[in-house]
């Protein structure tokens, strides 16, 4: 009987610090999201992070995730695309913020020892200060070192701002439902969908063929570069 009680016992005690391991990591966690603007190469991107391959069917051109939930602290991101040398960074998570990263392919010219290749570089996103109320943020991965950016609002009245290569810049949004149109350098792009309060972010970036595409994702804080 004694021993039957002790058993219990040990596996009360085994079971309590398993839920409380997992409540600890639940409780730590921060979160990674990738924007997939690497034109160049082929096949898909694949993220690993701390070796582990996040997704083994990797991601296509234009993907977007939602968080990807991690234990808070250092982690090594590695972004790889067939064709074309990898990225590589640390992130540095903290409990409950989300770092958006946005790998994009960049041309380096041939050397004496190397002939012309691309290779991935990312572009990270910090969350900041909470937002209030709508508001759009332009980020541009694009070859173009600056472009016009606008996007409509109530009454088909356009905001306008002019986004640099790899920066921000943002813009009020008085829409409050539906689909707000959106313009680079004059020409349309997709419409971006409007659905409550929150940070709209329309990330910028070159096809293939080197014409301009865009992606929309939403976020409940302002974004800046890290």
């Amino acid at each position: 009987m004694k021993t039957i009680f002790k058993v219990i016992c040990i596996f009360s005690l085994l079971l309590s610090n398993s839920q409380a391991e997992k409540k600890s990591a639940k409780d730590s966690a921060g979160f990674i999201r990738l924007v997939n603007a690497v034109a160049a190469g082929t096949g898909p991107v694949r993220l690993e992070i701390d070796g582990e391959d996040m997704r083994p069917k990797g991601y296509d051109l234009g993907d977007a995730t939602g968080g990807i939930g991690l234990s808070s602290g250092s982690r090594k991101v590695s972004i790889k695309r067939n064709g074309v040398e990898e990225g590589v960074t640390t992130v540095n998570l903290l409990k409950d913020q989300t770092v958006t990263l946005i790998p994009f392919a960049e041309k380096v010219p041939a050397s004496d020892t190397k002939p012309a290749h691309y290779v991935i570089k990312i572009l990270r996103l910090k969350q900041t200060t909470p937002d209030s109320g709508r508001t759009a943020t332009f980020v541009s991965v694009s070859a173009n070192p600056e472009l016009k950016v606008e996007i409509a609002g109530e009454g088909s009245k356009w905001e306008s701002a002019f986004v640099k290569r790899l920066t921000l810049s943002q813009l009020p949004l008085s829409l409050t439902g539906g689909y707000a149109p959106v313009k680079v350098n004059n020409e349309r792009l997709e419409s971006i969908p409007i659905d409550g309060e929150g940070n709209y972010v329309i990330v910028i970036y070159d096809d293939s063929e080197g014409r301009i595409q865009s992606l929309c994702f939403s976020d409940l804080k302002f974004l800046s570069a890290d």
